[in-house]
């Protein structure tokens, strides 16, 4: 009886994967034969932001609060970039939109400053997607805008990136021949420091832009400067005594010893701004897409995106990033 079942939920879950299938692949040439690459863009984001509200609603209460306030942030932010690019459309320039992913060296409170093994240890992943203003055409009657040094050298690119690390101690204080409490208190403790990004950058490439789209030369370096607006999501934990986060005697005893009663140890979400600088460059792949590396500095305006903000000597700056990434552009108009 029991094998008579299986063989009918079997069936019956390979007739219902038939029929999906069948209306996904009519779906899809449906949305091939009547929408343009740009609206399929649209529609792909209209589908990731019906997806991210599913996934908000499904949120406990107090998370709900926290996404509420931090979404109504990148928002308005997103709003502002959207305003933008509108202008540009109306001005007639047009548009790249690309992708990259990557990986990120967290420079935070946690291991030895200036230290291999903690820079080389407190790595993580970065994911995002880019779009681009290029000055250097005019969308509209697909033809060269005016000749200026601006508008053959300098492109706009908004973004809206992720990135998380996971961290911990590293270097001498937690040498295996470091047997004191704090010693293992350190070995103890660990955290993820995640974050979203979103914000513009103004990118400036010493050779011509019109001369590298038209594949005079095979590559087009460039440096940048911008603003991330960053929405963080630290976590801590700690595997000593009670392993409670809010207990202080938890944690290294130098931390607590110069705090004044602030707290050193916080897994509170939170939303702060950064400034990046990136250099790097693109590689002519076809004449409308490229490929483009790049190395990302971002320093935060809080030191509290790893969860840990210690007031000993040894914590000179807030906490900052190194992005190394590698993307995919492809030109819309």
């Amino acid at each position: 009886m029991i094998y008579r079942v299986q063989r009918y939920v079997i069936s019956k879950n390979k007739g219902l994967f038939f029929l999906y299938s069948q209306l996904f692949f009519k779906y899809l040439d449906f949305v091939i034969k009547f929408f343009s690459l740009k609206e399929i863009c649209i529609l792909s984001v209209l589908f990731c932001s019906s997806s991210s509200f599913y996934i908000f609603v499904r949120q406990p209460l107090n998370h709900k609060c926290y996404m509420a306030r931090h979404i109504k942030k990148l928002i308005m932010l997103f709003g502002l970039m959207s305003a933008i690019q509108t202008s540009s459309a109306q001005l007639g320039f047009s548009h790249e939109i690309g992708a990259f992913v990557g990986a990120v060296a967290f420079q935070s409170d946690f291991g030895v400053r200036s230290d291999f093994e903690t820079n080389s240890g407190n790595t993580g992943v970065a994911l995002g997607i880019v779009h681009y203003i290029n000055f250097a055409y005019r969308a509209d009657c697909n033809c060269y805008s005016t000749d200026t040094y601006f508008n053959d050298h300098f492109k706009l690119r908004s973004e809206i990136s992720w990135n998380k690390t996971s961290l911990s101690h590293f270097g001498k204080w937690v040498d295996d021949s470091r047997t004191s409490i704090n010693a293992d208190k350190l070995r103890a403790h660990s955290g993820e420091a995640e974050n979203w990004d979103i914000g513009m950058q103004l990118e400036y490439f010493p050779r011509s832009v019109r001369a590298f789209s038209a594949g005079a030369y095979s590559f087009a370096p460039f440096v940048a400067v911008g603003a991330h607006f960053v929405s963080f999501n630290p976590s801590v934990e700690t595997t000593y005594g009670d392993r409670n986060i809010l207990n202080n005697d938890n944690f290294y005893g130098g931390w607590d010893a110069v705090s004044n009663g602030d707290p050193f140890i916080s897994a509170e979400s939170g939303s702060t701004w950064s400034v990046v600088a990136s250099v790097g460059t693109r590689y002519k792949l076809t004449i409308l897409s490229d490929l483009f590396v790049e190395l990302r500095w971002q320093y935060y305006f809080d030191d509290f995106i790893d969860g840990l903000d210690h007031k000993m000597p040894s914590n000179k700056a807030n906490d900052w990033n190194l992005w190394l990434n590698f993307g995919y552009i492809y030109y819309l108009d």
